[in-house]
């Protein structure tokens, strides 16, 4: 298994041999560093604690930041049974790990929309918008029943959407640019532009 983390630049195209338009997803990757390494002995599991961005500025810097003095710090843990690659604290982990045709998933925070209604946050009909029905064309309609008397929790309802973690399955690198630190994806990944990421081969 592959990681890495890395921002999201943004969405482009690519053209084949034969013309065929791909759309793509721009995403720079790294370099990232090995902060800690865990093991079933010490921690418990296994698992690799991995660092973006390097913080430069030492006011910046807290007493309990001493030797991750990185600005995003994420986890990496192995599929149950599976031991985290075999890395040491202070490797450096680059776009070189990934190549071409690789498929991968992709977790980040979705795009976040806000206080939204029924008919967009849960795709509810709506009502007729004939035979008088006046200011309610995207009401969620009724939420109750006679028994038990009050509305059952989990009911779908308005409420606020997006920002939360998505993780997009199946997608394939069209591109690894080692020179600048750039993975082409094809399709799309969660979140706006500079959302982190978390890449996993």
């Amino acid at each position: 298994m592959k990681y890495i983390l890395g921002h999201k630049i943004g969405m482009s195209q690519m053209f084949d041999k034969n013309g065929k338009l791909t759309p793509v997803t721009l995403v720079v990757a790294g370099p990232c560093y090995v902060l800690q390494k865990k093991s079933i002995e010490k921690d418990g599991y296994h698992a690799l604690q991995v660092g973006l961005e390097k913080i430069e500025k030492k006011s910046k810097i807290g007493k309990t930041m001493k030797g991750k003095e990185y600005k995003f710090i994420k986890e990496y843990r192995a599929a149950q049974g599976q031991p985290v690659e075999t890395a040491n604290v202070g490797d450096e982990i680059n776009v070189s790990g990934f190549q071409e045709g690789q498929i991968v998933k992709v977790v980040g925070i979705s795009k976040g929309k806000g206080f939204q209604g029924g008919v967009k946050r849960h795709g509810m009909s709506g009502r007729n918008a004939t035979h008088g029905v006046k200011h309610e064309h995207r009401t969620i309609g009724s939420t109750g029943m006679r028994f038990p008397q009050h509305v059952r929790k989990g009911r779908k309802m308005p409420g606020r959407m997006g920002f939360e973690q998505v993780t997009v399955k199946n997608l394939k690198i069209m591109k690894v640019d080692k020179d600048n630190n750039l993975l082409v994806i094809k399709g799309a990944v969660p979140g706006t532009r500079r959302t982190l990421l978390e890449i996993k081969g």
